[in-house]
């Protein structure tokens, strides 16, 4: 019989590719993981892991067993949500990870409306950008994700989660006062290819999607400044530092008066933000009415 804990250590393993990082999200000793894993190719059988570089990948045996993996965890989390709804479990704690203009635009308002409706529900939030939400929800660490697309996310077919679209919203780019094309209606990202640019840093979502969009503009943007804060990034394009994408909604409510902002002619760089919770937990009495709050919200976000 194989040990659903063994199983669970395999997933950290394949999700963090080395031991010593399985080890920290698991809040276990690599030590205690090595012993686990090696229990788990005896109790299978089959070798499930090899080395590879200074991480481990898991074998062909090691893929098979994963799969099945998240189909038992994934029925754990539907169990739990039925026994929850057998209790009535009107209240209760949810841990929210999310970035921070999801947090203004969605999340914080669908706090104050689950108040109201579900007022047992208690919300728990943790600031995290939007490639780390992921990775909390799947280390146990969060209930509920709000995050957004990018390089190497797992996509909707992923067997871990269950992903729900909530808006997309374009970037626009932000110009100094005086730029030459600052009095243009849109901007086109090729006329900026010799600029300086400020941007996120590497791995950001925002850093992808504006290296994204220069790269298919035809060409690559020479980052001379970087900021993962939107507020540091239009007050340095404000002071001539350099041009830069932003998220529309992250310039709502800022100080403009230095910056000229502009849409992007052509094909639109985006953001596209999602709910994902760990597949089967997404019927739970108190996930479920904070899913639901959050498709509300994003219904009522102003028209990009």
């Amino acid at each position: 019989m194989i040990d659903p804990r063994r199983l669970r250590i395999l997933r950290a393993v394949a999700d963090h590719r080395t031991v010593t990082a399985a080890a920290a999200a698991l809040y276990l000793t690599p030590s205690a993981v090595s012993q686990q894993l090696a229990a788990l190719e005896q109790e299978t059988g089959h070798v499930l892991l090899t080395r590879s570089g200074r991480g481990v990948r898991l074998t062909a045996a090691g893929e098979i067993l994963l799969g099945h993996a998240h189909e038992v965890f994934a029925q754990l989390e539907r169990a739990e949500a039925e026994l929850a709804a057998y209790a009535e479990g009107a209240g209760g704690e949810v841990t929210v990870a999310a970035f921070a203009t999801g947090i203004a635009e969605v999340l914080a308002p669908a706090i104050a409306r689950l108040a109201l409706d579900h007022p047992g529900i208690r919300l728990r939030v943790r600031d995290a950008e939007g490639d780390q939400s992921l990775p909390l929800l799947l280390d146990g660490e969060a209930d509920l994700a709000l995050a957004v697309e990018y390089r190497g996310a797992p996509g909707a077919d992923d067997g871990r989660l269950s992903v729900l679209p909530l808006y997309a919203e374009p970037f626009d780019a932000v110009l100094p006062a005086g730029h030459p094309l600052a009095d243009l209606p849109a901007v086109s990202l090729a006329d900026l290819s010799d600029s300086d640019w400020v941007g996120q840093y590497p791995g950001n979502p925002c850093h992808d999607v504006t290296l994204l969009a220069c790269e298919l503009a035809g060409f690559q943007p020479r980052f001379a400044h970087s900021s993962d804060d939107f507020r540091a990034v239009t007050a340095l394009v404000g002071a001539g530092a350099g041009v830069a994408l932003v998220p529309r909604s992250a310039l709502r409510g800022m100080d403009l008066k230095e910056v000229q902002v502009r849409p992007v002619a052509g094909p639109a760089a985006t953001r596209r933000v999602f709910a994902a919770t760990r597949r089967g937990a997404e019927t739970h009495p108190l996930i479920a009415p904070v899913l639901a709050a959050l498709v509300r919200e994003s219904e009522r976000l102003p028209a990009h």
